[in-house]
């Protein structure tokens, strides 16, 4: 029977400070404790991914930046994974972590929309994972060119209208996942 797991990335303090504001960061974890709670409680994993940038000197390992967020809830029994570019598949165990627990259906959540988010998805798409985006439950920040909720709302949108190889790919609000567990 395969499983479903749902992945948050780069929820990490680095990524949340009064010089990198995010938009609606307390709702976003709000809702990522709420489906995480309801993933274990259904049997099924949480992957938390965090960024390592020690190459580049950023996101140092077991540096404060480099943490998940305090206000989020990790079990021990959810899994951690390192992840050294934008897509989390890169060069990272994710992809064996998956197949080892027959996982074909990842449900995504996270920080930032429009990098390691956008780059996960488009990834997973081309290795025909069964994709679940929660629309209000990853975040970004104001770009020179377009606020966070613009880059959010233009995301949602496209991952809404994209192609999919075998796997499949849909954009849910929180409440119609979080009302299915």
């Amino acid at each position: 029977m395969s499983q479903k797991a749902l992945l948050i990335i780069d929820m990490q303090k680095g990524s949340f400070t009064p010089e990198t504001p995010r938009h609606d960061t307390i709702g976003v974890v709000n809702k990522i404790n709420s489906l995480a709670g309801k993933f274990r409680a259904s049997e099924n994993l949480v992957f938390y991914i965090q960024h390592d940038g020690t190459k580049y000197n950023d996101f140092i390992s077991n540096t404060e930046a480099w943490e998940i967020l305090s206000e989020l809830q990790v079990s021990k029994d959810d899994i951690l994974i390192s992840k050294y570019a934008n897509d989390v598949f890169y060069n990272s165990n994710l992809k064996s972590e998956l197949e080892a627990y027959n996982i074909n259906e990842l449900y995504i959540t996270g920080c930032a929309t429009d990098f390691c988010v956008e780059a996960t998805i488009q990834s997973a798409l081309a290795k025909d994972y069964n994709i679940t985006v929660v629309k209000d439950a990853h975040t970004t920040g104001n770009r020179p060119h377009l606020s966070a909720e613009k880059v959010i709302e233009h995301y949602n949108w496209v991952w809404q209208n994209m192609i999919p190889t075998k796997g499949t790919i849909k954009v849910e609000r929180f409440e119609v996942i979080s009302s299915a567990f």
